[in-house]
């Protein structure tokens, strides 16, 4: 995080802020809970299934773990997991069954 941070700083006294102060708070934790319905869809828009509001089962077994995911290409349920963890941690990788598309799932948290 100290890297971002002097990054960040670097970046603001090019374009001439003379006293910059980045402040890390780390408490409490960050959640989907906080993201915008604006912020959810722009991630849709750019390919990436935004966080469900609660977990949603669609297979009628009990205890069943699979989540309903829709597709952000053309907005189907019949996707599937393809792996617990995509291109970062906080993402799952999904396929969608019906366009066929891979994408990813932001998860909630």
């Amino acid at each position: 995080m100290d890297v971002i941070s002097m990054q960040i700083k670097m970046v603001l006294l090019e374009h001439g802020f003379k006293k910059v102060k980045i402040t890390t708070v780390l408490s409490p934790a960050w959640t989907t809970e906080w993201m915008s319905e604006a912020g959810k869809e722009k991630l849709k828009a750019y390919g990436i299934a935004p966080p469900n509001p609660m977990q949603t089962v669609c297979d009628v077994k009990l205890f069943a773990e699979d989540e309903a995911v829709q597709c952000p290409h053309c907005q189907s349920y019949n996707t599937s997991m393809i792996s617990r963890f995509g291109s970062t941690a906080c993402k799952a990788l999904y396929k969608c069954n019906h366009c066929l598309e891979p994408f990813d799932y932001f998860k909630c948290h």
